[in-house]
């Protein structure tokens, strides 16, 4: 059986910790729990205001995400139709996505087309980043918010129309 190292003499076992705690305090920092349920629990050494904000900039950034069918109906079109104005308005790219199942995939065509109508239907309130590609057994589109430059733009196209 092997014998664990033995311990240095001259080395307190808690001054790591005393060492953190001063740096933590001389450059006037937090602390921040980033996982609690973890074994051992994970901290960050952190400015908190930073932390938050970051954490606030994910959130904004992040894609909501519409799930279609290629066999969906008209009033489910609608539907997804309205969440994407919604989401849109608010400022949050929307991803649309369609997942093939089985031999489904035979049918990416009409898939696309559809992807292709709720793009078009979607002019007036975003932008298309990227439209419909297949990747595996899912298509995929996101179209992002219109700018306030592009949106002052079509409503001076509208009021001179």
């Amino acid at each position: 059986m092997r014998k664990p190292p033995a311990p240095k003499d001259n080395t307190p076992i808690n001054e790591a910790i005393a060492f953190d705690e001063m740096r933590v305090l001389e450059r006037q920092l937090d602390l921040v729990l980033i996982a609690d349920k973890s074994e051992p629990v994970i901290c960050k050494i952190v400015s908190y205001d930073k932390f938050r904000f970051n954490k606030e900039k994910k959130k904004k950034e992040q894609a909501r995400e519409l799930k279609m069918s290629y066999k969906i109906g008209a009033h489910d079109f609608d539907v997804r139709l309205r969440s994407a104005q919604r989401f849109l308005k608010q400022g949050n790219k929307v991803k649309f996505s369609m997942l093939f199942r089985g031999r489904e995939i035979v049918h990416s065509a009409v898939g696309k087309e559809i992807m292709e109508r709720m793009a078009t239907a979607l002019d007036d309130h975003g932008v298309l980043d990227s439209s419909p590609r297949v990747f595996g057994r899912q298509m995929i589109m996101t179209v992002g918010p219109k700018t306030k430059e592009a949106m002052a733009a079509a409503a001076a196209k509208k009021e001179n129309s």
